[in-house]
């Protein structure tokens, strides 16, 4: 089991430690529910060390990355980001990644992968990497990423960076000074809030996590853990790989038609473009589900006597303080049916289509 170099800072701080992704990783710290609550309403504090981190430069790189990934490489400009999937040649999903262009670097690019399919998306781009001139590095180990999320996330790592985050926009990246020494700042997120990603040599990682606690404490800051994440980014509609996206679902079933630019010529294009041609045969919708059992993976979805889908995530929303669910479903499946429901263990729970997100923000960034 990988360690995080945070992982004593964690257990000073009483963190429930679970294996997550081939890591050992805090679920909570408290209450979930309380630390999901803490994040939409104030600002919370993450480890991601266990995520992947690839840096790929040279002359190619970008043609290399546009081969491999089904959005459009060419169109990120330096300094920004944008979310893509890498896809086997049917179409099914490989992960979904994150993928940077340096400010700094014309030639240069970072490309973020879920910890439990870093080798795996590894060995995938090394064996198509032939014939392309650039390299491929594997910095997981040697750079830290930590992240801030919620509304007072800007206020709070403000005081640690000599960055202006003011001009730093939303899928943005720059070089930045933290506490003296050199990282790199992003503003994304995987919670439906206003966050910051940060990169930095691992050496320093108790350093900053310390520091972050310690500014953030007036702005009410906690170290939030997986728990918290996952009910987060449902919330927001955000997928989670082995969930909404596995190598048995294709991105315009899972609704990410817009991370799939069908005009350049990436690694299960040509599937992708006859699945739209044709239409897919199912959809991602959400659901709001009555009653007080939570809705989980797998469960059934039923319209009238008939199943038609299962759920592919499940929880208990504090925001909406009810029960929500993202399900498959056929794609002429009829959402205004009043007759949709979710087996859950020997009884049923009535369920609606919602649209997603379930969740939006309320303020500017």
């Amino acid at each position: 089991m990988k360690q995080t170099p945070l992982r004593t800072i964690h257990e000073e701080a009483g963190a429930r430690l679970v294996p997550f992704g081939g890591w050992n990783m805090p679920l909570q710290y408290r209450p979930i529910l309380e630390e999901a609550r803490k994040v939409r309403a104030e600002v919370g504090l993450f480890d991601l060390c266990h995520m992947g981190r690839f840096e790929v430069q040279g002359p190619d790189a970008e043609a290399f990355l546009q081969r491999c990934l089904t959005n459009d490489i060419s169109k990120i400009k330096p300094g920004f980001i944008r979310y893509a999937l890498l896809c086997k040649e049917d179409g099914g999903v490989l992960d979904d990644v994150l993928v940077y262009h340096a400010a700094d670097q014309e030639d240069r690019y970072f490309v973020v992968v879920n910890a439990s399919n870093t080798e795996k998306d590894w060995n995938w781009l090394q064996e198509h990497r032939s014939g392309f001139d650039c390299e491929l590095r594997d910095r997981t180990a040697e750079l830290a990423m930590i992240a801030l999320q919620g509304r007072h996330s800007a206020k709070v790592l403000q005081e640690i960076s000599e960055l202006d985050l003011g001009t730093l926009g939303y899928y943005k990246w720059a070089p930045a000074k933290v506490l003296g020494f050199d990282a790199e700042i992003s503003r994304t997120g995987y919670t439906g809030e206003d966050g910051f990603e940060i990169y930095f040599p691992v050496e320093k990682a108790e350093e900053t996590w310390k520091a972050l606690v310690d500014k953030g404490s007036p702005f009410g800051l906690w170290p939030i853990g997986l728990g918290a994440r996952d009910t987060l980014r449902l919330e927001a509609g955000m997928s989670l790989y082995g969930h909404e996206l596995t190598e048995d679902i294709n991105p315009l079933e899972a609704g990410l038609q817009w991370a799939v630019r069908l005009k350049t010529d990436f690694i299960g294009r040509d599937a992708l473009q006859k699945i739209k041609e044709e239409g897919p045969k199912r959809k991602l919708v959400g659901l709001r589900i009555e009653g007080k059992r939570v809705p989980r993976q797998g469960y059934p979805v039923l319209a009238g006597e008939e199943m038609v889908g299962e759920v592919a995530s499940g929880t208990y929303s504090p925001t909406l303080e009810g029960n929500i669910a993202t399900a498959f479903v056929p794609s002429d499946l009829d959402e205004s049916r009043e007759d949709l429901s979710v087996q859950i263990r020997n009884s049923r729970a009535k369920a609606r289509v919602s649209p997603l997100p379930f969740y939006k923000k309320d303020y500017e960034i």
